[in-house]
């Protein structure tokens, strides 16, 4: 510590006791007369004072300590280190041409920098090389980019984000940096643009009648696609929509493509990709025809596709458990759609039974789909190189999501005849599904038993409970429109 600093010190705590301090440097001794007689000092000073004085010799010391450290410190001494100890000695300095009295000028630390290591592909699982894209709907939280290295942990091949909150209007815009560790990381990790299938918000409904609430869902929704665009995705993902019960489901058709329409000519290349839906309430697109009908009005038929949802069709009616019926539902889709339309899928089992019009989401091969219709899938090539996306309940745990997606990349090696009889007793292929079944049933038991409160949240859709406290909280009631995965 300077000498300087440590007169200044004694002379702070000299005066709260009313002794006057003389500083040996100075040139001017004022005569006894011109001193103000001193007061005798109460207890209560007498003890601020001695407080005072201790709190003034541990800062001395420490300030000391950190001299001799800047001192004995080898050349090869962090420069934050040095520039923290520079900080300190700025500090006493100023407070020296400071009145004793007023309080030490705080000198802000600098943060010790450390450089961020960007992700590694050889710390990551090795993914599987097959035609049949397959991966799911992974977190962004922290950046976009982070939705990179997620996908990577699960060993997919294609994965899904939400580009905003799915359950906010507005969100900040994407940081700059975030959007070049993305597109880094698109290259480092080896995904395709083409099998990133981001997903809309929840809140958009571009079928609303009520203009000032269409407009603002087009403005959510137009947003969103930008989004995609400065990433350099191709494809975006979104729910219809639903007349609300106040006008015909021809109108709102009409209004869907309107905007479609509209937000084309307001962005570059992104194609919208309308979902099918399961049919509850007055939502629409859960026909293959009320997707035809949307495409048809679209002026612009490269930049609109659709994703199909399997879990939504088999509520909706369509049955694919056998593969006379995968075979019927993709001969329907492309006589009232087109194949060419199809650009991705959402892979999800059916809590819910056959056309129940509910909206219940189960791991594959645990609901009522079973793993044969997923079979029926993954050996399609009429469904190779697009986005296969599981939605299914991960309970915020990778292990079940890394079991998924390792069986559906099986499936796709496997060559199984269809059972002889309806239940498939006897069937030596549907005794090795019931053994991969087993598989994903053991984990999904496993991680329930570690975290039995992430098992009642399900997976990406949110629960009636939650729909209620939205409600309560003055937010959009978006249940018509968002993907559940709990039972109301």
């Amino acid at each position: 510590m300077s000498t300087s600093a440590f007169v200044d010190v004694r002379r702070r705590s000299a005066r709260l006791v009313g002794a006057q301090v003389v500083d040996s440097r100075s040139t001017h001794q004022p005569s006894a007369s011109a001193l103000p007689a001193a007061s005798t000092p109460t207890g209560a000073q007498k003890s601020e004072a001695k407080n005072e004085h201790k709190r003034t010799e541990k800062r001395s010391n420490r300030e000391l300590e950190e001299e001799e450290e800047e001192d004995t410190a080898p050349a090869s001494t962090p420069k934050t280190k040095r520039r923290k100890v520079a900080a300190t000695s700025r500090k006493s300095s100023t407070t020296q041409g400071a009145d004793a009295d007023d309080p030490p000028v705080n000198v802000p630390r600098k943060k010790k920098g450390k450089s961020e290591v960007e992700p590694n592909p050889v710390d990551f699982p090795v993914r599987v090389s097959s035609p049949w894209k397959v991966g799911a709907h992974v977190s962004a939280a922290g950046g976009v980019e982070n939705s990179i290295t997620n996908a990577a942990l699960i060993g997919a091949n294609a994965f899904a984000l939400f580009l905003k909150s799915q359950r906010k209007w507005t969100g900040p815009p994407l940081k700059s940096d975030s959007i070049a560790k993305f597109k880094s990381r698109l290259e480092t990790f080896g995904y395709s643009p083409c099998h990133i299938l981001p997903h809309g918000s929840y809140l958009v409904n571009l079928g609303n009648p009520d203009d000032e609430k269409r407009e603002k869902s087009y403005q959510c929704f137009l947003d969103e696609l930008v989004r995609a665009e400065q990433l350099g995705l191709t494809l975006y993902n979104f729910h219809p929509g639903s007349t609300v019960g106040l006008t015909t489901m021809e109108n709102s058709i009409s209004l869907i493509a309107q905007c479609l329409n509209r937000a084309h000519k307001e962005t570059k290349s992104v194609v919208t990709v309308i979902e099918n839906m399961a049919g509850s309430g007055n939502v629409i697109g859960s026909s293959f025809k009320d997707l035809g009908d949307i495409i048809k009005q679209v002026e612009d038929k490269a930049r609109v596709g659709v994703c199909l949802d399997t879990c939504h069709m088999f509520a909706a009616g369509y049955d694919i458990r056998t593969k006379q019926g995968w075979i019927s539902m993709i001969t329907q889709f492309d006589e009232e759609v087109g194949l060419k339309y199809l650009r991705g899928m959402h892979l999800n089992d059916s809590k819910a039974q056959l056309a129940s019009k509910k909206d219940r989401h189960e791991n594959i091969g645990l609901g009522h789909l079973s793993l044969r219709a997923f079979h029926h899938i993954l050996t399609d090539e009429r469904v190779q190189n697009i986005p296969l996306i599981l939605e299914t309940p991960s309970q915020e745990n990778n292990d079940i999501w890394i079991k998924e997606v390792e069986i559906l990349n099986r499936l796709s090696t496997l060559k199984l005849d269809e059972p002889k009889d309806a239940g498939g007793e006897g069937d030596e292929g549907g005794q090795l599904l019931d053994a991969m079944m087993e598989e994903i049933k053991e984990v999904v038991k496993k991680v329930t038993a570690t975290n039995p409160k992430a098992a009642k949240g399900g997976g990406k859709g949110s629960s009636k409970r939650a729909v209620k406290g939205r409600k309560k909280a003055g937010e959009e009631d978006e249940s018509e429109l968002s993907d559940l995965t709990e039972d109301d």
